[in-house]
């Protein structure tokens, strides 16, 4: 198969909803989702960092309160 055809393939698949199973998306539908993927995944690290934090400010005033 040559690389012209893997690329029409990937970009079918990527019209049909399929993800690309590795590199970058050619649909622009598709490289949105990756981005925002990737941000869902940034946020939702930095909200568990920010509850963490949080829960041990909260350990910290309650036994400096004793």
């Amino acid at each position: 198969m040559s690389c012209v055809q893997k690329w029409v393939k990937q970009l079918k698949n990527e019209r049909r909803g399929t993800p690309p199973p590795s590199g970058k998306a050619l649909s622009p539908e598709q490289q949105e989702i990756q981005q925002l993927k990737a941000k869902v995944k940034q946020l939702e690290l930095e909200k568990d960092i920010l509850k963490k934090a949080s829960a041990l400010l909260m350990s910290d005033s309650f036994k400096s309160a004793k």
